[in-house]
């Protein structure tokens, strides 16, 4: 995910010829098992111990994950052909005492996961995350590293962010941190590139997408990589500068995957079980976010993981701004494409709001302090219980809140200033030069642009470092978007997640913190025996005896609690659940400044106002090649009649 060392001069032939290169190699003889055979040659080595590491961690991801469990059958030699032994201090590493200045290795590793993390290896594709896959030499990060690629087919394609090379199927990386970096998919992908960026400053952003699709559905999708690249460039102004000049999204869209987004200097992998006619929102949603890592994150890069450390658990205090605000701009990027309807944008600020407003987590710890959550959340692997559902809350969504706070309250209290300008103003300050940055330089800088010491100063204080609520009501009607009870007088008792089994209706999930549930004294693994002298079978019976109920009513609920039977009353809330909507689905007028405002937050920076996209819906009667979800002029996905429809989409249907 993240940027592991600064390559813009180091990827000069003349440099990358300064030392000669560590030989790699990798083919696939046995994919239908998910193995894979690697080679690895160090040479001009020193008189020392050669330490040989498997990584413990990846980038963008913030636990251990003991890539060193799928390696067997290690073998080495020195350049002379003479087997060589080594010993194991631990369980990542191999050491070699004895040698003549090369080390040859030859292992097989396994991989049957294919995601963001992990290697996949089967009869369809190669999918390779390089910490998952490759060994590396400890002490020689400088050393430039090349690498063969075996294709097991000979259709089959490389998609990588590596350098290409005058040899065909061999690349090459500046550096160690840059290979570990560079996600690479061998597959018979489909393959699609585009030019961007002014004349002088011209790169390739491109599309790699191994999916069970027609060729018509991809040039569609590529249409809408398009466009979300296209807007995201418009909030800092430039793109970045890519190594070797290319952008490359490496999408994996087929049954036998596992989901997941992560972003890398110069490329993202994407994977999801779905193909592109089931959820295509969701996957554009995560091309959106991936690529507007490519300025935050990647460049835009966090003192606290630089360099990342493949040898351990990575803490970072500001991964509510490397990733939150990213969640923030994902959504308003595609709704500035025309991806999103105004309806879609709403539900988006729901998903964002909705667990922030609501769940007890925000109580225990700050922006700050969830972020430093990561190294336990972020695919973080234990057996014992947690609670996390009180007292955790996503950097992702923690993040996103208080960007759109941020965005809202620039736009209310300052002439002409909005989030953009502040992201601009960072990129400038820390993405170009690639200076990492602490949260105390994000506070500088909303300082200088707002030109307001004391308002940086206490927008952190109360929203970043503490644990306050910006007025969300107030700011999300300067657009027309109100919040509102999503269940308006709807008798609650808390999230409904039961086990019904042997006639028993069993806690399946801790209570939150404040529900009445919880306030009863019922957590997981209670067995609630009746409520009101009432048992139930199933869901729908218990769903069907609350809807009868009235916020306020108290009864009796009987449980047992590791066998010891209970009587505790149980009084009933209002249902907390609340949604964001246009002002047009209250018969609310939007007024002209309302509407002005909406039009600066939400519309197209390009200028291309989403027609690009919106000629392809089916819903304007416009050919597509895959059914989409959702379209300005679609209320069908949200089960709307078109007199429910905002006038917007009345008056375009």
């Amino acid at each position: 995910m993240k940027r592991l060392a600064s390559v813009a001069l180091l990827i000069l032939a003349g440099q990358l010829r300064a030392q000669s290169p560590f030989e790699y190699s990798i083919s696939f003889g046995n994919k239908d098992h998910h193995e894979a055979e690697v080679e690895i040659t160090f040479t001009d080595l020193p008189d020392t111990v050669l330490e040989v590491r498997m990584s413990r961690s990846s980038p963008g991801r913030y636990a251990l994950h003991e890539f060193a469990k799928n390696v067997y059958d290690v073998k080495a030699e020195d350049s002379q052909g003479n087997s060589l032994q080594f010993t194991r201090p631990n369980l990542h590493q191999w050491n070699f005492s004895h040698h003549d200045g090369t080390v040859s290795i030859r292992y097989t590793i396994f991989g049957d996961r294919s995601d963001g993390t992990y290697l996949g290896i089967d009869n369809t594709h190669a999918h390779l995350n390089m910490p998952a896959t490759f060994m590396w030499a400890r002490g020689h990060a400088d050393r430039p590293i090349e690498i063969r690629f075996h294709r097991p087919e000979p259709h089959w394609e490389v998609a990588t962010q590596l350098a290409t090379t005058d040899l065909p199927d061999v690349y090459r990386a500046p550096d160690l941190a840059y290979f570990l970096d560079s996600p690479t998919e061998l597959s018979p992908f489909h393959w699609r590139e585009w030019q961007v960026g002014p004349d002088e400053m011209r790169q390739s952003v491109a599309l790699a997408l191994h999916h069970e699709g027609t060729d018509a559905e991809t040039d569609a999708y590529a249409a809408l990589c398009r466009a979300v690249v296209r807007e995201a460039r418009m909030i800092f102004g430039e793109y970045p500068r890519f190594d070797f000049g290319k952008y490359t999204f490496i999408a994996d869209y087929l049954p036998h995957v596992n989901g997941d987004g992560m972003e890398h200097r110069n490329s993202t992998i994407c994977t999801s079980s779905k193909p592109l006619a089931d959820g295509y929102l969701r996957k554009i949603g995560t091309i959106s976010h991936e690529f507007f890592h490519c300025w935050n994150a990647e460049r835009i890069r966090p003192r606290s993981l630089e360099p990342f450390d493949f040898e351990r658990a990575n803490m970072s205090g500001e991964l509510w701004f490397a990733e939150g605000v990213t969640s923030y701009y994902d959504g308003l990027i595609l709704k500035r494409a025309g991806i999103y309807s105004i309806d879609r944008y709403a539900e988006k600020l729901t998903r964002i709001l909705q667990p922030f407003l609501n769940l007890p987590g925000r109580r225990f710890f700050s922006p700050v302090e969830m972020s430093m959550q990561a190294p336990f959340v972020d695919a973080g692997i234990s057996i014992d219980r947690k609670n996390l559902r009180n007292t955790y809350i996503s950097y992702y969504i923690y993040g996103s809140a208080v960007a759109l706070g941020l965005d809202l309250t620039l736009r209310r209290d300052f002439a002409d200033l909005i989030l953009d300008d502040f992201m601009s103003l960072i990129w400038e300050r820390y993405g170009k030069p690639e200076q990492p940055y602490s949260n105390d330089d994000l506070e500088k800088t909303l300082a200088e642009v707002s030109k307001d010491q004391m308002f940086a100063r206490r927008f952190f204080a109360d929203y970043v470092y503490g644990k306050e609520l910006p007025d969300y009501a107030g700011l999300l009607a300067q657009a027309g978007f109100m919040l509102r009870s999503a269940r308006p007088d709807e008798a609650w008792l808390g999230p409904l997640a039961f086990k019904f089994e042997d006639g028993k209706m069993k806690v399946g999930r801790p209570t939150l913190i404040g529900s009445p549930l919880y306030n009863a004294g019922i957590d997981r693994d209670d067995v609630i025996k009746t409520i009101a002298d009432t048992a139930f079978a199933d869901l729908d019976e218990l769903k069907a005896f609350i809807k009868r109920r009235r916020i306020g009513d108290t009864v009796v609920v009987e449980f047992e609690k590791n066998g010891i039977k209970r009587s505790e009353e149980l009084t009933f809330f209002e249902n907390p659940e609340f949604e964001v909507v246009p002002f047009e689905h209250e018969n609310r007028l939007v007024s002209v400044s309302a509407a002005a405002f909406r039009e600066r937050w939400l519309g197209s920076l390009s200028g291309l106002d989403g027609d690009e996209i919106q000629r392809h819906c089916p819903v304007c009667r416009r050919a597509f090649p895959f059914r989409f979800d959702f379209c300005k002029y679609d209320g069908e996905a949200l089960g709307l009649t078109p007199a429910e429809l905002s006038p917007e989409q009345n008056k375009e249907n």
